[in-house]
C-alpha cells in the first residue's frame, strides 16, 4: 500500500498544531479586559500572528538557503520549501474552521473566500510538487501580515494612542506596499510572462486568484490608510477597520 504524500502528513500535523496552540493561548496570552467581548478573536489573532512570524521568516530562508529556486519557480524546490507550503495550508484550514465556528458568515465571508483561494492554489502546488517557488513568493506577503496582526492585537488591547501603535502603523503600511502589493504585482507579471509554460487550468486558477487578491488587497490598503493616517486625531480605528 502506497504511503501518503509527506506533504499531506505535514499539513495534517500543522492543522492539529495550530488548533492546539489556539486552545492554549488563553493561558499563554491572557485576554485583556478590552477584548473580553471577543475572547475567540483575541486567540485567533495571536494564532495568525504566530503563523505570519513563522512562515514569513521561513519563506525568506527558503530563498536564502536555495537561491536556485528563484530562477525556476515551477519545478525547482527543496523539501524545506515544500514543507512550508504544507504548514501554511494547515494553518489556513485551522483559521477557516475557527471562523466558521465563532463568527457569523456575513462578518467573515471575505476571509473565508480568501482562505478558499489560498488553500486551492497551495493545494495544487503541494500535490503536484510544482510551483512551490511561486507559492513561497506568495508567502513573502506574511512579512507584512506580522505588522497587520500586531495592529489588530494593539487595537483589541486598547493601545491605539501609543507610540508602539503609531510605529507599527508606519511599518505596516510600508511593508504592505513592498511585500503585499508589489509581490502580487510581480506574481501577476510572472504568470503572464510564463503563460506558455503553464497548463491552461493552472494558469486560469492562478490568474483568477491573482485578480481576486489584488482587488482585496487594494481595498484593505485603502481601509488601513483611511483608518490610521487620514482620520483626524480625535478619531480612533474601529473594529471594522481591522
Amino acid at each position: 500500500m502506497a504511503l501518503p504524500d509527506p506533504g499531506l502528513l505535514i499539513t495534517g500535523a500543522s492543522f492539529v498544531s495550530f488548533r492546539l496552540l489556539n486552545g492554549k493561548l488563553e493561558s499563554l496570552v491572557p485576554t485583556p479586559s478590552s477584548a473580553l467581548r471577543k475572547p475567540w478573536k483575541w486567540r485567533n489573532i495571536w494564532t495568525s500572528f504566530v503563523h505570519s512570524l513563522l512562515t514569513g521568516t521561513w519563506a525568506v530562508l527558503g530563498f536564502y538557503l536555495h537561491p536556485e529556486m528563484a530562477e525556476d519557480l515551477i519545478s525547482t524546490h527543496s523539501r524545506f520549501s515544500h514543507s512550508l507550503v504544507a504548514v501554511s495550508i494547515g494553518y489556513f484550514l485551522h483559521d477557516f474552521v475557527d471562523m466558521l465556528q465563532n463568527q457569523k458568515l456575513h462578518q467573515s465571508w471575505e476571509l473565508l473566500f480568501h482562505h478558499t483561494v489560498v488553500i486551492t492554489c497551495f493545494g495544487i502546488s503541494l500535490l503536484l510538487h510544482r510551483y512551490v517557488g511561486f507559492s513561497v513568493v506568495a508567502l513573502l506577503v506574511e512579512i507584512n501580515s506580522i505588522f497587520l496582526h500586531l495592529r489588530q492585537i494593539l487595537l483589541m488591547a486598547n493601545l491605539v494612542k501609543t507610540t508602539v501603535y503609531r510605529l507599527n502603523s508606519i511599518l505596516n503600511l510600508g511593508t504592505y506596499v513592498v511585500f503585499r502589493i508589489s509581490t502580487l504585482a510581480w506574481m501577476t507579471r510572472w504568470l503572464v510572462l510564463n503563460r506558455d509554460n503553464i497548463p491552461l487550468l493552472t494558469y486560469t486558477v492562478g490568474s483568477v486568484s491573482m485578480a481576486i487578491m489584488t482587488v482585496m488587497n487594494i481595498v484593505l490598503f485603502y481601509r488601513l490608510l483611511r483608518s490610521d493616517f487620514l482620520k483626524s486625531a480625535r478619531d480612533t480605528p474601529s473594529e471594522k477597520d481591522k
